[in-house]
């Protein structure tokens, strides 16, 4: 059919043809339905890519590849591309496979072919050693080809597992995304979405109605403020398109091509010796009183420059990334301005995926420390805090890249231990003077310590003042831990970063040494 396509059989003509098929498979659909996806806010799936990569870097792959289905009357419509552009390209002058999915095609549906365009590319990315991108703007499996549509999903998703902790995989979300079309976003490294326009659920507001009588939009549903505050599902959001693949192209800058490179690091410009005098004064002086961690970070890094991952998402705790001295790291941090500090269900499990994904590509951890120990509470016991809880615990011990932490405030009960200790592999332990490692916080420890003192006491009140003070001195304070080693040091805050980015450089070369196994049993 394509031959046919390639017009006068001759040179010139077959050079004509070719340019007119070209052309045709550019503009596999109407004016009216790319009007109508322009309306949307939403840009076509060609122009997401050229957005997306270096200017003139795109390759594209299987532009003539058309749908085998002659089912409901397809075979009389078999655009060039079947719905789906696929090729590779550059992002900052490194190498990218991208799949974009177009709307304006049998509503950007998947079928036999399609998914079949998808998974060479991913194979291609996954065989080269290069990050993957995938643009999802689709209705969904394409009902007019049956089970082979199923099966082309199964087969993207098993691509999926295979590439992870290979590849950097990174989902847009830019259209709706709904049923099991939901699970490759899923299982990927990273999802973004666009306000407004992106949508993800497993069913959608009609079935939900039907089923179990709930009315909800699908902004509500599955909209991009959802799945980025309330369940977690996505990471990053955007107010528009451009401003999504730009942070796509930022995120790209922090991450190494594959699992056997290093971080990525770059010429730095911000002093090593830097000391911010800030620091000095960050942390308030009641213990009670929260500050932003955040700020520490920042003033920490390279550039006062963070990029945060989930930011809208248990936000008692902070993650993302940034560079010291040039290297790209990962960051780790507890937020006493929410919940002061505390870990959750739903902080451990961004921490633990967080931390994996570093682990996975050789990123550095360095981890902050304020936690005044797990959320209590009958929602979080029954929600399995114990399970949850103990999925960070297993990411930090598991990983094996360089890891740093400092102890800024509070490090109390297991939640220190947990929060990247030098017990579970840390390399490199600091605490700020104000640091304060105990089992629990004073006046917790006191009430029961001295219960009986107390009641005894002529004046219960100023014995219960006079023993937390005591209390405070033996072990509110780093010393008692550096003192056995705990700590390699307790350092002047306005240190932190200079000290950071001696130790990376000592620590960069770790060899650890783990017993061999075809992988662990993480409490999922």
């Amino acid at each position: 059919m394509q031959k046919e396509r390639l017009g006068e059989d001759t040179t010139a003509g077959k050079v004509e043809g070719l340019k007119t098929l070209r052309e045709a498979a550019a503009n596999p659909s109407t004016e009216k339905a790319v009007e109508h996806q322009r309306e949307k806010g939403k840009m076509t799936a060609r122009e997401r890519i050229e957005t997306l990569l270096d200017d003139g870097t795109f390759v594209e792959l299987d532009r003539y590849r058309v749908h085998r289905s002659n089912n409901f009357g397809l075979e009389e419509n078999k655009p060039l591309g079947d719905g789906v552009v696929t090729g590779y390209g550059e992002v900052n002058g490194r190498k990218v496979c991208v799949f974009s999915q177009d709307f304006t095609v049998f509503g950007g549906s998947l079928g036999e072919v399609y998914a079949q365009k998808i998974c060479k590319v991913m194979d291609l990315a996954i065989s080269t050693g290069c990050p993957i991108i995938g643009i999802n703007d689709s209705g969904g499996a394409r009902i007019q080809e049956g089970v082979v549509s199923l099966a082309g999903y199964a087969d993207i998703f098993h691509r999926n597992v295979l590439a992870s902790g290979v590849i950097p995989q990174i989902s847009v979300v830019m259209g709706p995304c709904a049923g099991g079309a939901v699970y490759s976003p899923a299982i990927t490294d990273f999802i973004f979405m666009v306000e407004e326009t992106s949508h993800m659920f497993i069913t959608g507001p009609d079935v939900i109605k039907s089923v179990t009588g709930e009315e909800v939009t699908q902004e509500d549903l599955g909209g991009a403020a959802t799945h980025n505050t309330t369940s977690g599902v996505a990471h990053f959001s955007a107010p528009d398109e451009e401003t999504c693949l730009e942070d796509v192209r930022y995120l790209l800058s922090f991450l190494p091509e594959n699992n056997l490179e290093s971080s990525p690091s770059f010429e730095a410009f911000d002093d090593p010796e830097r000391m911010d005098e800030d620091l000095a004064t960050l942390i308030p002086d009641s213990n009670n009183r929260p500050y932003d961690i955040r700020e520490a970070v920042r003033m920490t890094v390279d550039d006062g420059d963070f990029f945060e991952v989930m930011e809208g998402w248990a936000q008692n705790l902070v993650v993302g990334f940034a560079r010291l001295d040039g290297q790209a790291i990962g960051v780790v941090g507890n937020q006493p301005m929410v919940l002061a500090g505390t870990l959750d269900i739903d902080a451990s499990t961004k921490g633990a995926r967080f931390v994996r994904f570093c682990d996975a590509f050789n990123i550095p951890l360095l981890t902050f420390v304020d936690v005044p120990g797990f959320m209590p509470g009958t929602d979080q016991e029954w929600g399995g805090i114990i399970r949850h809880g103990a999925k960070l615990l297993y990411a930090f011990s598991e990983a094996t890249v360089p890891k740093m932490t400092v102890i800024t405030r509070k490090a109390y009960g297991g939640a220190y231990d947990v929060m990247c200790s030098k017990h579970i592999g840390a390399d490199v332990n600091v605490a700020w003077p104000t640091g304060e490692i105990a089992v629990m916080g004073a006046s917790a420890a006191v009430g029961i310590i001295f219960r009986r003192d107390i009641a005894d006491a002529e004046d219960p009140e100023e014995r219960r003042k006079e023993l937390i003070s005591g209390y405070e001195e033996q072990f509110n304070n780093p010393m008692v831990a550096a003192e056995m080693g705990y700590l390699d040091d307790v350092i002047d805050p306005r240190e932190t970063r200079p000290y950071l980015i001696k130790a990376l450089s000592m620590i960069k070369t770790k060899r650890p040494d783990r017993p061999p196994r075809k992988h662990g049993n993480i409490p999922l």
